[in-house]
């Protein structure tokens, strides 16, 4: 269990997307170093003043890297105070060899948290507890209280990184999260539009064939209506299609709502007549409320135009209730078993648009005749 923990661990990958260096860092390097040049300069109990001086201006720098170079900013920086803490020891030093303006060090295991991989973060950590521990020995004067609070501010500054790390991983995968379900709005759009405009062609095209010898205005009639649900098509698809770029700038067309309902039916293909029935409150419907009606009529309609058996009326009901509308599509044809396999996604389409607003869905075979869909969808928000 130990030995999966810590391969788990150092597997962990680094954050990506570092910033680079800002105005910032550089107003922070400047002013550490100045604040170690003064404290030099002015600071009685300094035991190695110059040398003291000089590694921290030396381990100042280290800030600019601690973003990209986490790791790397950890080793440089604390394995030089390493160095002078254990001369220090040799050397019998009984004086403070640190810096109170070296404290800028504490950042960097808040860096390493933050944006280094596990790997860094095991081998970092280790080393600044070995610094923290010679640092300890070094200084005669250190007590126990100084001790442990020291070691509470470089764990506070690691928990710190890892918090906002944290936080950040799960924001991003919220977005990701949001994106993915965006997507699969989209090709749910994509499939019912294609789906209803194409079962327009495909009707208009059979039928222009049978009456072509007989009835040649017929078949032109047929061809004008061709032409018109592929320019539809072709509309629909670029605002599709243009929403899945990756650009803020993409132009996006309004969702269909309730009052396109009219051009749905007037444009439905040859066959069975298709009615529309609108009653009730209608016309303060939410954006999202409108457009779920929309695609699930129109889906419905679909389906009902490809698979009802000898149907002469599909008759699309919209009603408006003061606390939901209510949906139903039907038709008259001979009774038959639901759609499945793959031609069953318009139903789980129509069933999964329903419970993103909270609301019910049903679909099958009338008593006697035909195929009913039904949806009752909340006005409010639950």
């Amino acid at each position: 269990m130990l030995t999966r923990a810590i391969r788990t661990v150092l597997a962990v990958p680094r954050a990506p997307d570092p910033p680079v260096r800002v105005w910032r860092d550089w107003v922070l390097v400047a002013g550490f170093a100045v604040a170690a040049v003064l404290e030099g300069i002015f600071r009685t109990d300094l035991a190695w003043r110059p040398v003291v001086v000089l590694v921290a201006l030396a381990i100042v720098p280290t800030l600019l890297w601690r973003r990209t170079h986490p790791l790397g900013a950890v080793l440089v920086a604390f394995g030089v105070v390493l160095a002078l803490d254990l001369a220090g020891l040799v050397a019998g030093v009984d004086e403070p060899l640190g810096l109170g303006s070296t404290i800028f060090v504490l950042v960097l295991p808040y860096a390493l948290m933050r944006w280094g991989s596990g790997r860094d973060v095991v081998l970092g950590s280790l080393l600044i507890v070995v610094v923290a521990v010679v640092g300890i020995s070094q200084d005669p004067t250190t007590t126990l209280a100084d001790a442990v609070g020291g070691f509470i501010v470089l764990t506070l500054a690691e928990v710190s990184g890892l918090a906002v790390r944290q936080a950040s991983t799960a924001q991003e995968r919220s977005r990701h999260e949001v994106r993915l379900r965006e997507r699969e709005l989209l090709a749910r759009e994509l499939h019912d539009t294609v789906a209803h405009h194409m079962t327009a062609v495909v009707v208009r095209a059979q039928a222009g064939q049978v009456v072509a010898r007989a009835e040649p205005e017929a078949a032109v009639e047929a061809l004008a209506v061709i032409e018109a649900e592929a320019g539809r098509t072709l509309a629909e698809l670029r605002a599709l299609v243009g929403s899945l770029r990756d650009r803020d700038d993409a132009d996006l067309a309004p969702q269909p709502g309730v009052a396109d309902l009219e051009r749905l039916v007037s444009g439905a293909a040859a066959g069975p007549a298709v009615v529309l029935e609108l009653s009730g409150r209608l016309d303060d419907l939410r954006p999202a409320l409108g457009t779920a009606v929309y695609r699930i009529a129109q889906e419905a309609v679909t389906n009902a135009l490809r698979h009802a058996r000898h149907a002469t009326r599909v008759v699309v009901r919209v009603v408006g209730e003061d606390d939901c509308v209510r949906l139903t599509v039907s038709d008259d044809g001979d009774p038959g078993p639901p759609v499945t396999s793959a031609e069953g996604y318009g139903l789980v389409g129509m069933a999964e648009r329903a419970a993103l607003l909270r609301g019910t869905f049903a679909a099958g075979p009338e008593p006697g005749r035909g195929w009913v869909v039904r949806a009752v969808l909340p006005r409010a928000v639950r």
